[in-house]
C-alpha cells in the first residue's frame, strides 16, 4: 500500500510540471499555447492535418522567437515608454472600435491577443520607432526617400509568380533542389516552352496558382510580398522574369505592368519614410540578434 501511494505520489507530482516551452530565446521561454493560438487566429476553421500542424508550429514559433529578441534588445536598448501613452492608445482605439459597434473585448477574441499582450507589441512598436530616430540623422532618412521612390510614390506593378516551395527549415540539399526546379521553370517560360498562366497551375505551391499566378497590383511595400520579391519585381522590365528566394522557397517573378504613382515630397511623408525605414532596421537588427542570440527549439 506504501509503495502505491508513492508511484500516486510521484504521479501528480509530475502532472503539475508546467509544460516545456515550443522553444527559448535567450533563456525566455516561448510556450506551445502562444505557439497554437497564432495557428488558430491565422486558420481559425481550416482543417489540419498532424504534418502540417508541425510545420505551420516551425514556422510561427521563429516569427515568436523574432518578437523576444526584439522585446529584449528594446527593452535595453529602445527609450521608455509611460504606460499612460498606452493607456490612451487603447482609449481612443476603444472609441473608434465602438463607433463600429465593436469593443476591446472583441478585438483581442478577433485577434487572438490579450490585453498584456497588445500592451507589449505597442510598447515594443513605439520603442522600436524611437530607437531608430535615436540612430538615424535625417540625411539618411532623406537618401532612404531618394533610394525607394516607388514606395513613397505609390508605383504599382502587376505581378505573377510561381513558387517552388523549400521552407525555412528545409535542408540545404532540399532547398539546392527547389532552385534547380525553379531555375528549369523559369528557362522554359523564357524560351517559350510554357506560358506563365500554365506554368503557374503546374508547377506552383501557392494558392495563386489556380489565377496562373496572377497577384495583381502591388504596392513596393505590400503584406502580399516579401521583400525580396518585392524588390526583384520592381526592378523588373514589363514583361522579364527573375527568380527571388524567401523563407517559403523559390519565387519566379514577372513583372506584367507598371503604374508609376504619383510624385511626392520627403516633407510630405517624413512620418512614412521613418515607419517604412524603421521596419528595414528591424529586419537588420533581427539577423544580427540571432547571430548572437542562444536560442533553442523544442517543439515536438
Amino acid at each position: 500500500m506504501r509503495t502505491l501511494a508513492l508511484l500516486a505520489l510521484f504521479a501528480c507530482a509530475a502532472r503539475a510540471e508546467p509544460p516545456k516551452p515550443a522553444a527559448t530565446a535567450n533563456g525566455e521561454p516561448i510556450a506551445l499555447a502562444d505557439v497554437d493560438a497564432v495557428i488558430r487566429h491565422t486558420l481559425p476553421n481550416a482543417p489540419i492535418s498532424a504534418n502540417q500542424l508541425r510545420a505551420l508550429r516551425r514556422e510561427v514559433v521563429q516569427d515568436l522567437i523574432d518578437d523576444a529578441l526584439l522585446r529584449q534588445f528594446l527593452a535595453k536598448h529602445g527609450p521608455k515608454v509611460d504606460p499612460a501613452e498606452i493607456d490612451a492608445q487603447l482609449k481612443a482605439f476603444g472609441e473608434k472600435l465602438a463607433r463600429d459597434g465593436k469593443s476591446l473585448a472583441d478585438f483581442y477574441k478577433e485577434t487572438g491577443q490579450t490585453e498584456p499582450q497588445v500592451r507589449a507589441a505597442w510598447t515594443a512598436a513605439m520603442q522600436l520607432t524611437g530607437y531608430v530616430k535615436s540612430v538615424t540623422t535625417e540625411q539618411q532618412l532623406k537618401a532612404y526617400f531618394d533610394a525607394h521612390r516607388d514606395v513613397f510614390d505609390r508605383a504599382e506593378v502587376r505581378v505573377r509568380h510561381v513558387l517552388v516551395r523549400a521552407g525555412k527549415n528545409a535542408l540545404p540539399a532540399e532547398r539546392a533542389a527547389a532552385k534547380e526546379r525553379a531555375e528549369a521553370v523559369r528557362a522554359a517560360i523564357a524560351d517559350n516552352r510554357i506560358d506563365f498562366a500554365a506554368a503557374a497551375k503546374r508547377y506552383s505551391q501557392c494558392p495563386s496558382a489556380a489565377d496562373g499566378g496572377d497577384l495583381g497590383f502591388v504596392l513596393r511595400k505590400s503584406a502580399l510580398l516579401d521583400e525580396p520579391v518585392a524588390r526583384l519585381a520592381f526592378a523588373l522590365k514589363p514583361g522579364a522574369l527573375g527568380v527571388a528566394e524567401t523563407e517559403f522557397g523559390f519565387h519566379i517573378v514577372q513583372a506584367v505592368e507598371r503604374k508609376p504613382g504619383t510624385p511626392t515630397t520627403y516633407d510630405k511623408c517624413a512620418t512614412e519614410v521613418l515607419d517604412a525605414y524603421a521596419d528595414d532596421h528591424r529586419a537588420e537588427l533581427l539577423a544580427k540578434l540571432r547571430k548572437e542570440a542562444k536560442i533553442e527549439v523544442t517543439l515536438p
